[in-house]
């Protein structure tokens, strides 16, 4: 019985053991497990951190190609295949692109390119893929499908991967329309052209000038320092007159670059009256009548015997004497002709025709220009048509010519009848 108790209690003590054991495995366990969690939380935690950090530089890059308007790219070097990964152009000229257009191989890039901006691309390209050079960066222009029109674009790319004998492997880069560039860089250039033309007149002005004004000038001077020891009233009143013909001159010249200088200037208003074109027309035909030279004949032929007009009075005289006194001056034989057109959109042409020595082709816009001479040897300060066609945009007109050489020319002054 003793022995029966004994064992018994033996039993029982082999089993609290075990439990024990038991419990202390377990307990054991599960700190480990909460040990292996929090650490898997937290490797967790900072993946979600890195993957979150990643997110907002993708986000970020994203902002910064849309903001730069760039497309992104690769290109295998043993296919010559480009993928776009991303691209934030701009839209040119109205045609909606998308990235897959330009996926595939390079080639298919090179036809939308021009043909003289293409060889040079397929050069520069194929030098970076031979590893000849680490940067490849192009500018050139893509041919709008179905239309003559085309746009800028600029191009950088380098080797991103290479093969085992240091070959480039794949090329990445990135485009980017440059439209807006190119026509500030085109803007700049004629910016600097006009601004050395200018200086360039400026010289021819200066030089003009002197020529123009001292002409006129030493005959005034010369005719008044003798007129006084004339004796013989008929060769006084020639001396007067050539004295008050070179005053005229004179006062000519000062007048259009006054006139030129207070329109440009904002000082001068265009000063709107009605008055008949007609009459204005035949008062500075009048006063050319015996200018012209033996041979010529100066005609008027207008519409009606009567039109109405209303603008500057002033400035329309201007405009018709100085184009009339050019057709006298290129004149030696033939006829000029003065006249106008019925109006039309309200707005009426008047003409000067001659057939004088003509005007060639590369200089029929130029003639416009400031102090520009076609003829060096005639005098003239280079003003008279400037004067005309500033005078007529200050009214709302134009001034235009029609020419010949060696046969003639037309001169058109364009402007609104007004009510």
């Amino acid at each position: 019985m003793i022995e029966i108790l004994l064992y018994s209690s033996t039993q029982s003590n082999l089993s609290n053991i075990l439990v024990w054991v038991l419990l202390s495995v377990l307990l054991f366990i599960l700190v480990g497990m909460i040990f292996w969690q929090r650490r898997t939380g937290k490797d967790l935690a900072d993946e979600l951190a890195e993957l979150d950090k990643v997110e907002k530089n993708n986000v970020q890059n994203e902002f910064v190609l849309k903001a730069l308007g760039v497309a992104t790219w690769h290109m295998d070097v043993a296919t010559m295949n480009i993928v776009y990964d991303q691209d934030f152009r701009m839209r040119s000229d109205g045609w909606i692109t998308d990235a897959s257009d330009a996926d595939g191989h390079f080639g298919k890039g090179l036809s939308m390119l021009q043909e003289q901006d293409a060889e040079r691309i397929a050069k520069s390209m194929q030098a970076l893929c031979e590893g000849k050079t680490d940067l490849y960066h192009e500018e050139y222009r893509v041919m709008i499908p179905d239309t003559n029109r085309f746009f800028w674009e600029e191009s950088y790319a380098t080797v991103a991967e290479h093969n085992v004998d240091g070959s480039p492997k794949v090329i990445v880069g990135t485009s980017k329309h440059i439209d807006d560039r190119k026509e500030m860089e085109d803007a700049l250039k004629d910016a600097r052209f006009k601004a050395e033309e200018s200086d360039r007149l400026k010289t021819a002005f200066l030089a003009n000038m002197s020529h123009e004004i001292r002409t006129p000038l030493n005959a005034i001077v010369g005719f008044t320092s003798v007129i006084a020891d004339v004796q013989q009233e008929e060769e006084r009143k020639q001396l007067l007159d050539l004295i008050h013909e070179n005053t005229q001159k004179l006062l000519r010249i000062v007048d259009d670059v006054v006139a030129i200088s207070k329109i440009e200037a904002g000082q001068e208003e265009a000063v709107m009256l009605q008055f008949d074109l007609v009459q204005i027309l035949n008062e500075v035909v009048g006063r050319f009548a015996d200018k012209v030279k033996d041979g010529v004949s100066l005609t008027t032929s207008y519409a009606s015997e009567s039109q109405l007009v209303t603008t500057d009075l002033n400035r329309v005289q201007e405009i018709m004497r100085h184009l009339l006194s050019n057709a006298v001056k290129f004149t030696d034989r033939g006829s000029i002709v003065v006249g106008f057109g019925e109006p039309h959109d309200d707005r009426i042409k008047v003409w000067v025709r001659d057939t004088g020595k003509g005007i060639a082709t590369e200089y029929q816009k130029r003639v416009f220009e400031r102090f520009f001479k076609v003829d060096e040897f005639i005098p003239g300060a280079g003003l008279g048509l400037s004067t005309c066609s500033t005078m007529a945009y200050s009214i709302g007109g134009d001034v235009t010519v029609e020419s010949k050489l060696g046969e003639g020319s037309t001169f058109t002054f364009e402007f609104p009848v007004g009510n």
